[in-house]
């Protein structure tokens, strides 16, 4: 199964808008949202039948039996994450570090200490099938951590529900963080959405270089082009320094959140300026995916890419 990525450096750059139009143009039986700490993707689509669902425990946190406890305040001087005051437990603080447990000076009758921790349910994973196409998400729990971990059992949910299909799209996180590094683990391709502002053309910098430590080929495409075209020219620049192809431009459409507001795909809607470019950069998306044996393991040359634009 190839599995094409789809990345941008911040958030609000229309990343989902992307892979949700790129999921009804391939038709493809396989897609993922690994987004896990605000995943929305499934926005887009109604009446899932929940193929499986289950918890996911990531790191061991703190519980305080007080009915044993003999408030020695030992665990509150030692907590370097202040998850206690007053003797009383704070779980959303609690990091899961031990030093409270390995301290606490009290057991009950089976050994357990007045303060010791226990797995806990960091979030849940959910496989859905809809209108015959298999979807992957989870959920983290505010508070928790370990969503690196997560994205991971979202790919491998994906891939063991999925054995057949030849292409999996995946909706990644913004930034450069853990769930971002998860995610593009064994991705064929990264498409990295960008957007021309300033902080858009650093954040697409730092995804870049992000995907070029992890050996992922990366392609760009700059969404709302037309808003700032001096930032536009910016990035076709540093594109054809770093050798990426830049292989589309997405005008600014007001359909966009027509359609987000009707909870469906910008190909969902008619006379979309944005839809018409989205189709453009699919077709280029696939045929470099198709022949992406030709430069795996580093950044893509030009290949046959039509749609490297000039100023």
């Amino acid at each position: 199964m190839k599995q094409l990525l789809i990345l941008s450096g911040k958030g609000g750059t229309g990343k989902t808008t992307v892979a949700g139009a790129f999921i009804k143009l391939a038709k493809n039986k396989a897609f993922a949202d690994c987004d896990v700490d605000a995943p929305n993707l499934h926005i887009v689509y109604s009446n899932p039948e929940v193929k499986q669902e289950k918890p996911y425990y990531g790191f061991k946190k703190a519980v305080k039996n007080y009915d044993i406890c003999i408030d020695c305040g030992k665990c509150e001087e030692l907590c370097r994450f202040e998850a206690i005051e007053d003797g009383i437990l704070k779980p959303m603080e609690c990091e899961g570090c031990g030093v409270c447990e390995a301290f606490c000076p009290v057991e009950d009758d089976e050994g357990k200490k007045a303060i010791h921790l226990e797995d806990n349910i960091s979030g849940t994973t959910t496989v859905s099938k809809i209108n015959g196409e298999l979807f992957s998400q989870a959920q983290l729990k505010m508070g928790n951590g370990a969503s690196g971990k997560l994205v991971s059992e979202v790919k491998k949910n994906l891939k063991d529900f999925a054995t057949d299909e030849e292409l999996a799209i995946i909706d990644g996180s913004p930034g450069i963080g853990c769930p971002v590094i998860a995610s593009i683990t064994g991705v064929d391709l990264v498409l990295i959405v960008a957007e021309p502002t300033i902080s858009g053309i650093h954040d697409m910098k730092r995804i870049i270089d992000t995907a070029k430590r992890f050996g992922a080929p990366c392609l760009v495409c700059i969404n709302k082009y037309d808003v700032n075209l001096d930032n536009t020219y910016e990035i076709e620049e540093f594109c054809k320094s770093e050798n990426i192809p830049l292989i589309g431009k997405i005008p600014y459409d007001p359909m966009v959140v027509k359609a987000v507001n009707q909870g469906k795909t910008i190909i969902d809607i008619k006379e979309s300026i944005a839809a018409e470019a989205l189709k453009d950069i699919w077709t280029e998306t696939y045929s470099i995916l198709l022949n992406e044996t030709s430069f795996r393991g580093g950044f893509a040359p030009p290949l046959n890419v039509s749609r490297v634009h000039t100023r």
